[in-house]
């Protein structure tokens, strides 16, 4: 049995048995609705929130500055939105910072590659998108075809819920 530290209150989870719970970053206005179940989850259950920002990767260039360039600012404007919504994570989860990652491709392939390094992820946390256009693509993805590649459970959220029914829930 591991003894409680500064870092693992007694009945707190240790660090290598959290359940860490992923979210996918991206503009969607659900994003919000899913980091907060994520929070409210992870802090129930003593288990930590990481998450993925993907970055679409750069045009091929002819002049390699200017893709460098480019590249450089995605990163920057990555770990921006990133540090962000670590403050975020914070404040919800009662003073737990999220474990940050940042990948550059297609999003589905670079989750499917995380998921397969990272095997301390246990849920991965995406909300359902409310237009017309479908639920989302990693949720369309990963609910058919690309189910066969995971290997832990989705949590698909409603992406219309509001803070209170959020609350209500978890």
């Amino acid at each position: 049995m591991t003894e409680p530290t500064a870092d693992t209150p007694t009945g707190a989870p240790s660090p290598e048995h959290q359940r860490i719970f992923l979210v996918v970053v991206d503009d969607s206005p659900e994003l919000k609705v899913a980091l907060r179940y994520a929070c409210l989850r992870a802090k129930k259950s003593g288990g930590r929130v990481a998450l993925l920002y993907v970055m679409e990767p750069t045009e091929a260039q002819s002049w390699l500055a200017v893709e460098n360039l480019m590249r450089e600012e995605q990163r920057s404007e990555a770990e921006q939105k990133l540090q962000k919504l670590a403050r975020e994570v914070n404040a919800l989860t009662g003073g737990t910072l999220p474990i940050l990652y940042i990948r550059e491709g297609d999003p589905r392939d670079q989750l499917t590659v995380l998921l397969q390094e990272e095997p301390r992820i246990s849920i991965l946390v995406l909300a359902a998108s409310t237009g017309p256009e479908g639920p989302g693509p990693l949720i369309t993805h990963f609910t058919g075809r690309g189910v066969v590649k995971l290997q832990i459970p989705v949590t698909v959220v409603p992406g219309g819920l509001s803070n209170e029914q959020l609350d209500a829930i978890t």
